[in-house]
């Protein structure tokens, strides 16, 4: 990061007299925080320095992920304008070095894990639309603008000089940036020693300098055997709670693991056989998915821009384009290193405070690795096109559709390996480790808040089912999960959520978030449980070219 940003003179410190002494100044300074408890929540990550063997790869290679790494910091500087605005101005506008961190890991002054609160003072609400429409803009006026790019995924809304709404296409808006971001993954392709990477390369610096990502999507596609991974680009809409429908730019720079890779391999060719299977009638599970669709296991060395805000990614399932998935499927990275750490430094610490002493053998990495995988294989499940002619699921669910997609993924995950398990495919473990694995991860989810389509999916899940009777406390205050009512309330789930896609349900889908999507008292208390203990809540990466040895 800039050296400005811990050399920056803060705002308030001018407010102080003139004639105070250092001590003095300390003492008087007003508190920027916007409440003590806001404050308190600057400690909810704990750091994990982000690395990987990279030993076996050529000087080639090296330096090919050294550039890599450049661009993807191009990507991290691009998110912050779509997400805040103008990082500079803003971080120098304080020399609190503990909220600067906190700025940081949350890219602006709202608290991603706490539903998106302010957290320091004379910070207003953040705009559902970040910085991808014009702040005053409301939905009416949105619906009233007659513009075929509107809904497009690489565009962004301002106004005209008449204070009229214009669109402004991503390769126009952040021309220069694009180029030099272009050129370095155009330099880093003469040093690939994958022929299929060095075409994938060649074809993201296009992509990025045209929003015309589908050609690089198909070529990704095809990649199997190349030891450096990359994804970066605008991806993931996850940042437009307004819609939904524009894509923020993120990147990761990955070292496959061949060994586990070559454990996952086989069961991408189930998923039309799971496909047919799913727990809805014909209609809503018509659509075959592509079966070139593989698993893959990853070491991820550096995160940038929307995935490395707030809570980390630890599996990707990509790409979102429809046309390539029904053509050539998905792939699926597992990040390992990133969800070894997630699972030693939380998910087994919220094991010890909630759930019964018993069940906690049941908590297996090998469990959490499973439904994580899954979930990103079940997103290739279930309909993309709406049963009633309303489009694609994401343009008629609108800015729930996020949610749907990933409450969808969760069920599916699991239902996927119930059924995998009951054929003897799945051979590790028992079933029971998978569901018990499920419901504590949901309490690790459930603290990045319910501001987030990951959230309100967590939400929904864990009402419908405790509603079901799918778990339940004990009389020491531990949960305890049945095993049938589990497995009864998973396939219930899913085919409620299965139906709404595909009927394309706007108003249905908003009336469950409405009344399930929201954080029950009883969550409420359990949470509080795991801050009382210190339990973080997310991983903080230390992560760079040092960190790897490299120049």
């Amino acid at each position: 990061m800039k050296k400005i940003l811990f050399t920056a003179v803060s705002i308030v410190a001018s407010m102080i007299v003139a004639s105070c002494d250092k001590s003095e100044q300390e003492t008087a300074k007003p508190s920027i925080w916007a409440s003590e408890a806001a404050k308190k929540r600057a400690s909810i990550y704990t750091d994990y320095t982000l690395t990987a063997d990279i030993s076996h790869l050529s000087e080639n290679q090296k330096k090919m992920i050294s550039l890599l790494i450049d661009a993807s910091v191009i990507m991290d500087d691009l998110y912050w304008r779509q997400a805040y605005g103008d990082k500079d101005k803003l971080l120098s506008s304080f020399s609190d070095d503990e909220a600067l961190a906190f700025i940081l890991k949350n890219y602006g002054p709202w608290d991603r894990l706490d539903g998106d609160k302010p957290f320091l003072k004379d910070v207003t609400e953040k705009p559902l639309g970040a910085n991808l429409y014009p702040a005053d803009m409301t939905r009416q006026e949105f619906e009233a603008f007659d513009h075929p790019e509107k809904i497009g995924l690489y565009t962004v809304l301002r106004r005209d000089d008449e204070g009229q709404l214009t669109i402004v296409p991503y390769h126009e808006l952040y021309k220069a940036e694009l180029a030099k971001a272009a050129g370095l993954l155009t330099l880093a392709a003469n040093f690939a020693d994958n022929e299929e990477f060095r075409n994938y390369l060649g074809l993201r610096a296009e992509a990025l300098i045209t929003d015309d990502y589908q050609p690089s999507d198909l070529a990704w596609m095809d990649m199997k055997n190349n030891p450096v991974e990359l994804v970066i680009g605008a991806i993931e809409t996850y940042e437009d709670l307004l819609f939904g429908y524009r894509a923020a730019y993120e990147s990761y720079v990955l070292i496959k693991d061949q060994i586990w890779s070559e454990r996952l391999t086989k069961f991408a060719a189930f998923l039309p056989e799971l496909q047919k299977g799913l727990p809805v009638d014909d209609a809503y599970k018509a659509e075959m998915p592509g079966t070139d669709s593989d698993l893959n296991a990853y070491d991820v060395v550096y995160y940038a821009g929307h995935s490395n805000a707030g809570a980390k990614t630890i599996a990707i399932n990509l790409p979102n384009d429809e046309e390539v998935q029904l053509k050539k499927g998905t792939r699926r990275l597992q990040l390992k290193n990133a969800m070894r750490a997630k699972f030693d430094k939380i998910l087994m610490p919220i094991a010890d405070v909630l759930i019964a002493p018993e069940q906690r053998k049941h908590i297996t990495f090998n469990a959490f690795f499973s439904n994580t995988m899954f979930h990103e294989v079940a997103h290739g499940l279930g309909v993309k096109e709406t049963l009633t002619r309303k489009g694609p699921v994401r343009l008629a669910l609108k800015e729930v559709a996020s949610s749907f997609e990933e409450g969808k993924a969760d069920i599916l995950g699991l239902y996927m390996i119930q059924k995998l398990y009951e054929k003897g495919d799945i051979t590790e473990g028992k079933m029971m480790d998978y569901y018990v694995t499920f419901f504590a991860s949901i309490f690790r989810s459930s603290r990045f808040g319910a501001s987030s389509a990951h959230g309100k999916a967590n939400m929904v899940r864990f009402n419908y089912f405790l509603e079901m009777g799918a778990f339940a406390k004990n009389n020491n205050g531990f949960y305890v999960v049945d095993q049938e009512k589990f497995s009864e309330a998973m396939t219930n789930l899913g085919n409620l959520l299965l139906t709404i896609q595909g009927d394309g349900d706007y108003l249905r889908a908003t009336d469950l978030l409405k009344n399930s999507g929201v954080m029950s008292e009883t969550l409420k208390a359990d949470l509080d449980r795991l801050k009382s203990a210190n339990i973080p809540v997310d991983i903080n990466f230390i992560q760079g070219k040092q960190v790897l040895g490299l120049n």
